[in-house]
């Protein structure tokens, strides 16, 4: 590489960290933060998750009754997700979006154990911030242009290490002070993890930005599944009780777990149940069945590996990103993946400004 062309892209790996890098650093370390505020989360706040007395001897509370309390709370309008227990002993978890955004917690009674908004909390703030940075869809999209400029950094940072000879030399100066070290640290990590970092970045961004699984589905030639409208004639019956609803959803994954339970909060719109099947890797699973909320009829069914290429790859990309697909050694991973990135920010920043500023050099 000449000289003269080995400054384009040192300025173009410079200006690129400096603009948008901050920001991807910053995120990184959010999501490495996240990987220990669950669990720290569910500890500290037990009384929410878990139920201190379960009823073993009465009925669980129905999901309808909870539904009918939410709408008269928060407005027709609002819509909700229900998460029922899965293992025993858990709590019911209501999420909500609408005039307020958050999380009520209930046990098998329907007794309220607590709430709290998307920002309340150590780890729900932090993971607003590092999905939204508060700004909602704009921050999804605006998150997911800074993922995608990773793969820019790592292109040009990895020609600019390039080596003319191999095997290359991957020791660390820690001998000559801080400046040399920190320089073939961020150097040598840069090219050895980058490509490690890369699937995390790309996951991450795959999964704020909609218009990415779109784009995949369109690529491969699909058609995006979505959610069936309801006929016009059924929206003058009464609504169906959510239970009734669910069962009937059961019918087509008969044993399989129910993850969610999505009811809009606009009329016309059908109510959705996910369910996780043996061979989903979905934490949440991702195989559902939409209903007419006014007459119990099922409009679709879809079976996860039966929807389209942009929604289907999410059964592997979301547990990949959050760790779950490979249990505790690949989390601490990402967790660890985050803390190099947020490094990597860290020491770029520090060698620019030791580069550019004579009285830092001094």
């Amino acid at each position: 590489m000449t000289p003269r062309l080995r400054r384009v892209w040192f300025q173009a790996h410079t200006w690129l960290a400096l603009s948008l890098g901050w920001l991807l650093a910053l995120n990184a370390l959010l999501g490495a933060l996240l990987t220990v505020a669950k669990p720290l989360d569910q500890g500290f706040n037990a009384h929410l998750f878990v139920q201190s007395d379960p009823a073993a001897e009465q009925p669980p509370v129905s999901l309808e009754s909870l539904r009918t309390r939410l709408t008269a709370e928060f407005g027709a309008g609002t819509h909700l997700t229900l998460r029922p227990p899965r293992v025993a002993g858990e709590s019911l978890r209501a999420y909500v979006s609408g005039p307020w955004d958050g999380i009520v917690y209930y046990d098998d009674t329907g007794r309220e154990l607590g709430r709290r908004g998307d920002t309340e909390g150590l780890h729900n703030l932090l993971f607003e911030l590092h999905s939204t940075v508060l700004l909602g869809d704009a921050g999804r999209a605006l998150l997911a242009f800074v993922a995608l400029s990773y793969l820019l950094l790592l292109l040009s940072g990895l020609v600019l290490w390039w080596p003319q000879r191999w095997p290359p030399n991957l020791k660390i100066r820690l001998r000559r002070g801080w400046h040399p070290a920190l320089y073939d640290l961020h150097r040598t990590a840069g090219a050895v993890l980058g490509l490690l970092i890369a699937v995390s970045v790309a996951t991450g961004a795959y999964m704020a930005w909609p218009p990415l699984r779109t784009a995949v589905t369109h690529l491969a030639g699909d058609t995006q599944v979505k959610a069936p409208p309801v006929p016009a004639e059924s929206l003058q019956l009464p609504r169906r009780p959510l239970d009734e609803l669910v069962a009937t959803a059961q019918t087509r994954f008969p044993g399989a777990m129910v993850g969610y339970v999505q009811v809009p909060g606009r009329e016309g719109q059908a109510v959705r149940v996910r369910f996780k099947v043996e061979d989903d890797r979905h934490p949440n699973g991702l195989s559902s069945v939409w209903l007419n909320p006014h007459t119990g009829e099922i409009l679709s069914t879809y079976r996860w590996n039966e929807l389209d290429t942009g929604s289907r790859i999410i059964t592997v990309i979301y547990p990949l990103h959050t760790g779950e697909l490979g249990g505790t050694p690949l989390t601490v991973l990402v967790g660890l993946g985050g803390l190099v990135l947020a490094g990597l920010g860290i020491s770029g920043l520090w060698l620019w400004t030791r580069r550019t500023w004579p009285p830092a050099r001094r």
